[in-house]
């Protein structure tokens, strides 16, 4: 952990003790699906971009809140490959949105010691949104902090069926090369997935109540804790991320093994 429990959480609310945390058992990474901020927007009578802008404070606080933790690999689940079907206002909106906010944090980022990479199929961003993630990851990928990961133009299903024709090409060329028939494996398949390198998360935080996966890392969450909060996207805090924590820890992880 890389800075005290007290300083991290210097009010906790009444019920939630930040001292129950085992500073020895953070998780090495967490995966957020934010979710919730169309619905706290409707709530206030705002449109949904006024509720994706409310929900950048939220994913600062959790960028801090984990790295001051110790957390190695944060991925947050910023734009799947489904949500272009959502309308064009609030597409091109938070397309805008990525690109502005990339650029303003990035500084703050580089200087805590991050480093900022993405996953996902960049190509089919606005040049200026995919020049925003570009210049984040040129600026903070030799930084040996906590890695906060961006899943933008994501989709599980798409990065399995990548991976997929990644193996088969190489199992294909590696036959040919020996002339012998090349089963594919595991370790080929993982090359080419989005994430090779990144460990598996440990841990899996969905917001707003909702209990879907939403084609998000499917191959990589197989033994991932799941731990879903009623709380709204741009509600979030890091108090709600020590509630998690601490659910998380109260668990006992058999990855398909006897207890």
């Amino acid at each position: 952990m890389n800075k005290d429990l007290d300083y991290i959480f210097p009010d906790p609310p009444e019920g939630v003790d930040p001292r129950a945390l085992d500073p020895e058992r953070i998780p090495e990474s967490v995966a957020i699906i934010m979710d919730g901020n169309g619905r706290w927007a409707k709530k206030r009578a705002l449109n949904r971009l006024k509720g994706h802008k409310a929900g950048i404070e939220a994913v600062r606080e959790a960028i801090r809140c984990a790295s001051d933790l110790g957390v190695r690999y944060l991925t947050i689940y910023s734009f799947s490959t489904e949500n272009w079907k959502r309308p064009e206002d609030e597409v091109v909106g938070l397309m805008d949105l990525f690109a502005k906010t990339m650029l303003a944090e990035v500084d703050g980022l580089h200087e805590e010691g991050v480093r900022v990479r993405t996953i996902g199929d960049l190509s089919a961003l606005p040049a200026e949104t995919r020049e925003a993630f570009d210049e984040a990851w040129e600026k903070t990928r030799d930084n040996d902090g906590m890695t906060l990961v961006v899943a933008v133009n994501y989709g599980g299903r798409q990065e399995i069926l990548r991976a997929c024709r990644g193996c088969m090409r190489e199992a294909v060329l590696l036959g040919e090369e020996t002339g012998e028939v090349i089963e594919p494996t595991e370790e080929m398949f993982e090359r080419g997935l989005y994430t090779f390198g990144m460990p598996d998360p440990d841990l899996v935080i969905r917001t707003s109540g909702e209990m879907r996966i939403s084609n998000f890392l499917l191959w990589q969450i197989a033994y991932s804790e799941f731990v879903v909060t009623d709380v709204l996207w741009p509600d979030f805090n890091r108090y709600t991320f020590l509630e998690c924590l601490l659910e998380y820890q109260g668990r006992n992880r058999r990855f398909g093994g006897v207890a």
